[in-house]
């Protein structure tokens, strides 16, 4: 069996991800080493908003089409919600996709004072966090999540919200101050899921990561990102959803569009079985609640 070259952006957060699915290939008796993709993305420090989540993605994508890797591993939120029919891909087991908050001295939320300065560049979370605290001074933040958690220590912010999935991946979960409820600060779709791909035609590692595979992530995935797709949103968009799956296969479902000033939300839940059909449905009545007014 040959060894399975696993691309990956060369971040610490991507290649300890993609270093988790090495692991797992190997425990599975498959060979496998990473491969670092230099992306337009690792060059240009320009804003994503600027040039795009997509060209962190579609380079990787490309390596993997012109054979220089076996395996692709993304953070799935980055990914189009557009099916890609050139591959085979699976969802290994989710990390919690909820907000963490990083704050000065333990404080939560709530115990910031007055016009704390918070560090998040997310319309998603720029939208929430002033609908929960209008006072706050939201300030841009971009770099990696040192980078960024050293604004807080440095006393530059009082505080930084983070996807805690990436936090704990990279072993800093513990620095975490608060964990917000999934339901009152919505993640993004797919927040805290990696995406492994493979080139379609390829039967040798199509089984090889189909054992990687978790059924109810899967699911909740799906469910998640259709509302995105449906609401014809991208993932800079102010557009939230997070879905659990009970032991029965039912999927629950929550999503919403959130006005940027914090003034107003659009919010729909729905459960039901087939992942798909559930996030049009939940997107629809997103749609006849008028979520576009916050697009």
């Amino acid at each position: 069996m040959r060894t399975l070259r696993i691309g990956t952006r060369g971040s610490v957060l991507a290649t300890t991800q993609a270093g988790h699915v090495r692991d797992a290939l190997i425990g599975g008796g498959n060979p496998a080493e990473l491969t670092i993709v230099t992306t337009p993305g690792d060059i240009n420090h320009s804003p994503v908003e600027r040039i795009g989540v997509g060209v962190f993605t579609t380079a990787i994508r490309e390596a993997l089409f012109r054979g220089e890797c076996d395996v692709a591993v993304h953070s799935h939120k980055d990914l189009p919600t557009a099916h890609e029919p050139r591959t085979h891909l699976i969802v290994p087991p989710r990390e919690d996709n909820r907000e963490a908050l990083i704050a000065r001295d333990g404080l939560t939320l709530a115990e910031l004072p007055e016009g704390a300065r918070v560090g998040t560049s997310a319309p998603r979370r720029i939208a929430q966090l002033r609908a929960l605290r209008p006072d706050l001074e939201i300030l841009p933040l971009r770099g990696n999540i040192d980078s960024r958690m050293g604004r807080v220590t440095s006393g530059e912010l009082d505080a930084v919200v983070l996807a805690f999935a990436g936090m704990s991946r990279v072993g800093l979960g513990a620095r975490a101050t608060e964990l917000f409820d999934a339901d009152v600060f919505m993640p993004a779709p797919a927040q805290g899921a990696l995406a492994v791909e493979c080139r379609a035609d390829d039967e040798q590692v199509r089984e090889a990561i189909d054992a990687l595979a978790v059924a109810s992530d899967i699911a909740c995935v799906q469910a998640e990102r259709t509302v995105l797709a449906e609401l014809e949103a991208g993932c800079t968009a102010p557009v939230a959803a997070t879905a659990t799956c009970d032991a029965s296969g039912v999927i629950t479902l929550r999503a919403g569009v959130f006005a940027l000033d914090g003034s107003g939300r659009a919010t729909a839940s729905a459960s039901g079985t087939d992942p798909q059909a559930l996030g049009r449905d939940v997107a629809r009545t997103l749609i006849d609640d008028d979520c576009a007014r916050y697009l």
